[in-house]
């Protein structure tokens, strides 16, 4: 393999061919895209590379062979690499990609969470982009992953500005999302999509859908306050979080007219009730991969981030806690541990 660039289609490197990265790398390697994804599992990168990527779900359902390979076997030096692992898996990767990575080239992080932080901190700032995605996708298997349906996806840089690499990949991402946005402001969709995360990972304290628990009026106050708490951070540090599908993190933010977060939990509960992917990611970590989530550096950081701006975020602390409950096997996944947050929202 090697990562010798052309002018007019460099070669692009997926690292980790999961939900999201075997996703795009599928799309782009069928409009004939130089692209290669490297995968941890060993087995997902034979099928990947030999009988392909299949493709399934309401979307579209397609198989394509996309050159994979394990992390030891990648070689030279790659101009574009997108990085889409688990946002505890950043770091590490990192260190593993870091040596591949074209001395003018950059990282585009596919992921959830604020991992550009990490990212340009290890990297440098010039060598990240920014990129935001909402659309539900599940690894099933070996050369299977679920696309259950299409939803937003965004990219900018992380410093504002809009360049001649951004849009480039902003053209590349319209190849997998027609409706995809080139932002002068990601750290805006990061941020909104934190508060709708927050919820998110509410949702896999029990075996309920996501659906199922955002239309519940007993939970409602608990997604409430964690859009709050997420939005008071986001303020303090002079963000202004962007809506993507409906969801308005604005309804959630101090001051806001009363009863617009209610109503934006009763938009989610309409907006996942017509996907195919019925639970998130976080809940099949928890319920059928049994493996540690992403909380640490998805709600974790805003823990962190409020006490660095003077603020209390109870109810995300009280939430880190019973995930990691869960994750330890000293809390059951069930509608007993997610009450015990709904104390702490006010609610009844």
């Amino acid at each position: 393999m090697t990562g010798e660039a052309t002018e007019r289609r460099p070669p692009i490197l997926i690292w980790g061919a999961g939900a999201i990265g075997g996703t795009l790398g599928a799309y782009w390697a069928r409009a004939g895209l130089p692209v290669t994804m490297v995968d941890l599992v060993a087995e997902h990168a034979r099928a990947c590379s030999t009988t392909g990527l299949s493709i399934t779900g309401p979307v579209e359902e397609f198989r394509q062979v996309v050159p994979t390979v394990t992390p030891e076997a990648v070689t030279g030096t790659w101009p574009i690499i997108v990085l889409a692992v688990k946002a505890h898996a950043t770091e590490s990767a990192l260190a593993m990609l870091t040596p591949h990575l074209a001395p003018d080239g950059y990282v585009l992080s596919a992921q959830n969470g604020l991992n550009e932080i990490a990212i340009s901190r290890i990297i440098g700032a010039e060598r990240t982009m920014g990129c935001f995605v909402n659309f539900g996708a599940d690894w099933l298997g070996p050369g299977e992953i679920l696309f259950g349906n299409r939803a937003a996806v965004v990219v900018g840089e992380i410093d504002g500005s809009i360049r001649a690499r951004t849009q480039q990949m902003h053209e590349w991402l319209r190849i997998f999302e027609p409706a995809a946005v080139l932002t002068d402001n990601i750290w805006g969709y990061l941020w909104g999509k934190l508060a709708y995360g927050a919820m998110l990972f509410a949702t896999a304290l029990t075996p309920d859908s996501m659906s199922a628990n955002f239309a519940d009026p007993v939970r409602v106050p608990v997604f409430v306050a964690l859009g709050r708490e997420v939005m008071a951070v986001a303020r303090a540090r002079g963000v202004k979080p962007v809506g993507f599908n409906g969801f308005d993190p604005e309804c959630f933010a101090p001051g806001a007219p009363a009863g617009k977060a209610e109503a934006s939990i009763a938009a989610l509960a309409e907006f996942n009730r017509h996907t195919a992917k019925t639970h998130s990611g976080i809940y099949r970590d928890l319920a059928v991969r049994k493996r540690k989530t992403e909380v640490d550096p998805q709600i974790g950081i805003i823990a962190t981030l409020a006490k660095e701006a003077g603020l209390e975020t109870p109810v995300l602390a009280r939430l880190v806690a019973l995930i990691h409950a869960i994750e330890d096997g000293q809390r059951p996944m069930a509608f007993e541990t997610f009450a015990e947050l709904i104390p702490l929202a006010g609610g009844a």
